[in-house]
């Protein structure tokens, strides 16, 4: 089989542009830092937990694909292979959070721990060398790992090799347990610790699972615009954009049933450690946002994905992945502000120019990844096996 030519010089004017929007508008949040040193620190948390959500679940998505199979896999999985192709990028974009820990988290202020006995007993893991090198180990293991997953694909796009294919499925078995593990402490350390007196024994899946939704939907959008293009149009039929929605589907339902279970647990103990975190968050407005997440993350794309019709046509699924994507940043939004504005809803203009910034620069380095690899592993023996099937579709 001859390697299919990529098609990918009109992405170029795409990359180039969201370089320069994220350049502009990290240019103006840097601007706000001096006048809000704060509300800065805030506001870049909260974007870069949503933008650091899509590389992390393509690290997933990609690991069960190599576990699975599936022709839905093979058809995203160059997409999913230049997200975690970016995770040195997120390293770096992480560095700014470093500067701001006094700023974000209350248990890195020693005027806070001498008044609160709660903290000094949680100090132990909670303190300020610790929470960096967890950071450094969990970018190490992404990084790692992303790389291998990477290096072997892209190594059988020369040879016919099965040991390459089963390096990928040896490797993306620890590599799934070790994605759990850190996307768990992760989302303790950089979004639960900020109320360090709540704690949720869930709040680490709902994280993963929030972030293998974005990261699906985000590479279901973005193969929209090349499904219809070489090579991927010789290897997409309808049905392959059923199963894309179909898990879709059994991420959004894995979310409402994770969400749920976390709140309804939390909300029937009554316990005044627990409950304040909802509370902060369905009062002063809060409720609202509250409101449009559980509609347009799960209610409307429940019902919508129910239909067959609807995840067989490429430009319903797409519109419906690209309103998943902009839900979860709202949903970002509602984990982290409340925990510096309980009770009041508040939104600053560095709250909307974060998430341009930081996304800018994001895109325009998944955009090059992109535009380096070929679009599908074409000597990839499963793949190889299964082509038959697409084109009897």
């Amino acid at each position: 089989m001859n390697e299919p030519e990529s098609e990918l010089s009109f992405l170029r004017p795409a990359r180039q542009r969201s370089l320069a929007v994220g350049v502009v508008a990290i240019v103006l949040c840097l601007i706000g830092a001096y006048f809000n040193r704060q509300q800065f620190f805030r506001s870049y948390l909260m974007a870069y937990i949503f933008w650091l959500g899509i590389p992390l679940g393509a690290f997933g998505v990609l690991m069960t694909h190599h576990l699975v199979g599936g022709t839905w896999g093979f058809v995203i999985q160059r997409l999913l292979e230049s997200a975690i192709r970016t995770f040195p990028v997120t390293a770096l974009l992480f560095l700014p959070i470093l500067f701001g820990i006094p700023d974000l988290y209350l248990w890195a202020r020693p005027e806070a721990l001498a008044h609160d006995e709660i903290l000094r007993q949680k100090t132990l893991y909670l303190n300020v060398p610790f929470f960096i090198f967890r950071a450094m180990v969990y970018f190490a293991i992404w990084i790692s790992v992303s790389h291998f997953l990477t290096k072997w694909s892209n190594d059988q796009d020369h040879a016919v090799d099965g040991a390459l294919t089963q390096r990928l499925q040896n490797l993306s078995g620890p590599g799934l347990v070790l994605y759990g593990l850190t996307v768990t402490f992760s989302a303790i350390d950089w979004v639960m610790s900020l109320e360090p007196r709540w704690y949720s024994t869930i709040y680490g899946m709902i994280f993963m699972v929030s972030h293998a939704l974005v990261a699906l939907a985000f590479v279901t959008g973005v193969g929209f615009v090349l499904w219809n293009r070489r090579p991927l149009a010789n290897v997409t039929a309808p049905w392959v954009f059923q199963d894309l929605g179909n898990m879709l589907l059994a991420l959004v339902m894995f979310w409402a049933y994770l969400s749920f279970s976390q709140f309804l647990l939390i909300w029937m103990e009554n316990l005044r450690n627990e409950t304040p975190w909802y509370l902060d968050r369905i009062t002063g407005g809060w409720g609202v946002i509250a409101s449009v997440l559980i509609v347009f993350e799960f209610a409307l794309p429940f019902l919508l994905l129910l239909s067959r019709a609807v995840k067989r046509k490429a430009e319903t699924l797409c519109a419906l992945a690209f309103m998943i994507v902009l839900i979860h940043l709202i949903e970002v939004f509602w984990f982290v502000v409340p925990a510096f504005h309980p009770g009041v809803f508040s939104i600053h203009w560095l709250d909307l120019a974060a998430p341009i910034g930081i996304g800018g620069l994001w895109l325009s380095v998944f955009l090059w990844q992109l535009e380096s690899r070929a679009l599908y592993p074409f000597h990839d023996p499963r793949f190889v096996a299964i082509l038959d099937k697409v084109s009897e579709a």
